[in-house]
C-alpha cells in the first residue's frame, strides 16, 4: 500500500484493475485506492504477470502493507526459461509472455486512442454495466454534454434496447475506469457484487461502496471529535450581484471562463482569514496550530462522492485568479483527474451549498480545521432599508460551523462580520483585481 500523501497511513484497496494472470506492464495501473483524501491508481514499477492478490477489494490496510506479487522475467537470464524465485515453472516462455505483454499494450493504446470519445464516471460506468447499456446511445445533459448517472437512468426507464457491449470508451482517463484486459469473470469481482442492490422485505439494501464508507468515518470521527457550535449572519449581495452582473460578460470572453458569485466569497474569506487568524488554525493532539499559510478547501460534488481540494495560498489570489483555480479544480474533479497535491494542506473550507438552492445548512468540520463556512443561495427578500423604506434586495446567508475547542463566539462573530462587510461593498473593496 502506497504513501499517499504525508498524513495519509492507510487506504482502502478500491478495485483490482488487474486479476491474477493478467499481464501488466510498467507503470501501468494495477489497483484503484481510496484514501480519506483521494482516488488514486497505483502503477505497477515492472513488466511482468500478476501472480497474487493478497488482500480483497473493500479492504483498508496501513500503508505499507504488501498487497500484491507480481512475476517477472530476469532480462540477465541467458535462455528463455524465467528465474525460479519470479515465476513458477509451468509459466509461459519469455518469448510467450512478451508477446502476451506487447498486445495487451496494443489494446491499451487502442483504448488510449478512443479516450476522446467520452468520459464516463465510476458510477455511470458500473451502472452501464450492469444493465448493459451502450453509452455511445445515451444522450448526456452534464457539462459539455457529459453523461451522468441521472441520463443512464432515464434511458433505462424509457425502455431503450440495451446493447450487449459497453463501448470501448469505457477506458477513460477517470482513476477507476477497468481496461477491459483487467475484466474477470463476475463470481472473482468482489466490487461489482457489492455494487448490486438487494430486495429485503419491505425496503432495498444498498452496500456502501468503499469511498462512502470513507466518508462516513471521516464525518463521525469529527462529529465525536470537535464540538460543533454554529453561527449564521445574514448578508446584503446586492452590490455583488449589480458588479457580477456588469462584468460577467467581458470576463468570459476575456478569461474564458464563467464568472460565478463563489470566487468573491473566497476572496473575501481570505481576507477575513488574515484579520482573525484563528480561524485559520487547527486542534491536533491537544494543541492549537496556527497556519501560516491560508488554503482554502473547497467541497465539490461528483456523481459518486464528495471532494474537497484545495485552492493554495487562496488570499494571495485576486477574485480572476480564484476563478480560474476553481475552474481548474472542479473540471479535474469530474474527470477524476485530481491529484494527492490537490487535496492536501487546506486550513480552512468553503461550502458552495448555495448551489443546490440551500438558505440554510449546519456543515460538519473538516478535521483538524478549526472551522467551515456555507454560502448559502442569493434570493430576492423585501428587506427594511435604514430611512424605514421597504425594498427588494438579494440577501445570502453565511452559515459557519466552528471547533468549540479552540473558537469561541466573539472571534466567529468577528470574523463573519468582516466576510459581510466585504460581500456588502462589492465594485468597491471587493472586485475583480
Amino acid at each position: 500500500m502506497p504513501q499517499l500523501g504525508e498524513s495519509v497511513t492507510e487506504g482502502t484497496l478500491g478495485r483490482w484493475l488487474k486479476q491474477v494472470g493478467d499481464p501488466v506492464r510498467k507503470y501501468e495501473p494495477i489497483a484503484e485506492v481510496i484514501t480519506d483524501k483521494v482516488t488514486a491508481e497505483v502503477p505497477s514499477d515492472v513488466d511482468g504477470r500478476m501472480a497474487e492478490h493478497y488482500i480483497a477489494e473493500g479492504t483498508t490496510v496501513a500503508v505499507g502493507t504488501l498487497i500484491c506479487r507480481i512475476e517477472t522475467l530476469n532480462e540477465e537470464n541467458t535462455g528463455s526459461q524465467p528465474t525460479s524465485s519470479s515465476v513458477p515453472a509451468d509459466s509461459p516462455s519469455k518469448a510467450s509472455l512478451t508477446s502476451t505483454l506487447n498486445e495487451d499494450r496494443h489494446q491499451v493504446e487502442k483504448k488510449a486512442n478512443s479516450r476522446s470519445l467520452g468520459r464516463y464516471s465510476p458510477a455511470v460506468l458500473r451502472l452501464a454495466e450492469e444493465h448493459q447499456v451502450d453509452l455511445r446511445q445515451v444522450m448526456g445533459s452534464g457539462e459539455g454534454g457529459r453523461i451522468t448517472r441521472k441520463d443512464v437512468l432515464a434511458f433505462i426507464e424509457q425502455g431503450s434496447q440495451p446493447s450487449m457491449a459497453i463501448p470501448e470508451t469505457k477506458q477513460t482517463e477517470l482513476s477507476s475506469a477497468v481496461p477491459s484486459s483487467a475484466k474477470a469473470p463476475e463470481h472473482s469481482q468482489p466490487a461489482a457484487a457489492e455494487a448490486r442492490a438487494t430486495e429485503n422485505g419491505d425496503y432495498t439494501v444498498l452496500p456502501a461502496t468503499p469511498i462512502r464508507r470513507t466518508i462516513a468515518r471521516r464525518m463521525l470521527e469529527s462529529k465525536r471529535t470537535a464540538p460543533h457550535a454554529w453561527t449564521m449572519v445574514e448578508v446584503d449581495a446586492t452590490s455583488l450581484v449589480r458588479y457580477r452582473d456588469r462584468q460577467k460578460k467581458g470576463f468570459v470572453e476575456r478569461e474564458g471562463v464563467s464568472l460565478t458569485y463563489l470566487p468573491f466569497f473566497i476572496k473575501a474569506v481570505a481576507n477575513a482569514l488574515r484579520q482573525y487568524p484563528m480561524l485559520n488554525a487547527a486542534w491536533v493532539d491537544d494543541e492549537i496550530r496556527l497556519m501560516k499559510n491560508i488554503h482554502i478547501s473547497i467541497a465539490i460534488a461528483t456523481d459518486d462522492a464528495l471532494v474537497v481540494p484545495v485552492i493554495h495560498h487562496a488570499d494571495r489570489l485576486s477574485v480572476t485568479g480564484i476563478a480560474h483555480a476553481l475552474n481548474d479544480l472542479a473540471t479535474r474533479a469530474r474527470n477524476g483527474k485530481l491529484t494527492m497535491a490537490d487535496m492536501e494542506g487546506g486550513t480552512f473550507t468553503v461550502n458552495n451549498t448555495g448551489a443546490f438552492g440551500s438558505i440554510l445548512s449546519q456543515p460538519i468540520i473538516n478535521q483538524p480545521q478549526a472551522a467551515i463556512l456555507s454560502v448559502e443561495s442569493i434570493v430576492k427578500r423585501p428587506m427594511v432599508m435604514d430611512d424605514d423604506m421597504i425594498a427588494i434586495r438579494h440577501m445570502v446567508n453565511l452559515c459557519l460551523s466552528l471547533d468549540h475547542r479552540l473558537l469561541d463566539g466573539w472571534v466567529a462573530g468577528q470574523f463573519l462580520k468582516a466576510v459581510k462587510e466585504q460581500v456588502e461593498q462589492a465594485g468597491e473593496h471587493l472586485t475583480l483585481g
